[in-house]
């Protein structure tokens, strides 16, 4: 197996709420000049670890790790919809090679997928159905949450199965980092909203948009300083992303889940999409890891950050052969 690794922050207010035109142009360049590199790449398989947002996913059957055997993207904030190309005979494998590794695991052969899972790779491969792709669901908007540690055990279970098969993988991280979106808390949700976050699969396309003008509206009054989201947190995503490229990967395991609300909104847990991934990376030895880019963009309400790395190993193969060719560094 050959691999790589690309996480990055998802915002699907990218193509609805405008931003400095500097840095939308910045932002959209690296996912440009990354998608040439995924296209040189050419990968067999796509995995990528990714959260929902109770768009696909809800508390009348919420596993923290979900695989889908087949999936779909629901196309919400018209981003990608359409089936994913799932190689099911692989997913299932995986499914029982992490179970044989003794982490629990659900699947499903009709999982929902949200800008969660698409954003990433309609910007990285133009389609969701690009690449043979396998979905890895991680439950990080509905509490109680997987712990950091088993979702290191989950990416390095996955990373393990992965590392025995002859095909270049492309591992994907999608989520984070500090943000704080409208997203109800079943805690305090009005009896409508409850079902909702129980049952509220597949909504009316109006009571869709109506949520997705809503994340629009928290963005705006963010811009302003005005709302109830919390402001974004550039500090503690830098840190989190050096933490990461220093192979740091039990960095929140003493970070409580209300600690990490308050310091990066309710948003933040989806980092562990990043730990899962960088884990499963990981699983393969040690690697290096580069932070290409990180704004806080309040117009997005995201801490947008994008970090590549590859094994070291391959990684010194390709410092020899440049050096080789007197490329040197």
């Amino acid at each position: 197996m050959t691999v790589r690794l690309i996480c990055a922050s998802h915002t699907p207010l990218m193509d609805h709420v405008a931003a400095d035109p500097l840095v939308d142009r910045e932002v959209r360049a690296h996912f440009s000049t990354l998608a040439d590199q995924v296209r040189a790449y050419d990968p067999q398989l796509v995995i990528i670890f990714a959260p929902d947002h109770f768009k696909g996913f809800f508390y009348d059957m919420l596993p923290p790790f979900t695989i889908g055997i087949r999936a779909t993207a629901i196309g919400d904030y018209d981003i990608g919809a359409g089936d994913f190309d799932v190689p099911e005979a692989l997913a299932v494998d995986c499914v029982r090679s992490v179970l044989a590794d003794d982490v629990d695991i659900a699947m499903s052969y009709r999982m929902q997928a949200d800008h969660g899972f698409a954003q990433l790779l309609v910007l990285l491969t133009g389609r969701v159905d690009s690449y043979p792709v396998l979905p890895v669901h991680i439950n990080c908007a509905g509490p109680p949450l997987p712990s950091f540690r088993r979702v290191r055990r989950l990416g390095e279970a996955i990373g393990t199965w992965a590392a025995a098969l002859d095909l270049r993988v492309l591992l994907l991280g999608s989520g984070g980092l500090s943000h704080d979106p409208p997203i109800p808390k079943m805690a305090n949700a009005s009896p409508k909203v409850a079902e909702m976050l129980i049952a509220g699969r597949n909504l009316p396309i109006e009571a869709r948009r109506a949520r997705e003008q809503q994340n629009f509206e928290t963005a705006r009054k963010l811009m302003k300083g005005e709302g109830a989201a919390l402001p974004l947190n550039p500090d503690w995503d830098r840190s989190f992303m050096d933490g990461l490229a220093r192979g740091e990967l039990d960095l929140l395991d003493r970070v409580t889940d209300e600690e990490l609300t308050r310091t990066a909104g309710c948003g933040g847990h989806e980092v562990r999409s990043w730990i899962a991934a960088y884990a499963a990376l990981g699983a393969s030895g040690p690697y290096h890891s580069k932070t290409l880019f990180y704004r806080d963009i309040a117009a997005w309400n995201a801490g947008m950050g994008i970090a590549a790395a590859v094994p070291a190993v391959a990684d010194r193969r390709v410092h020899d052969l440049k050096a080789s060719m007197g490329g040197g560094q």
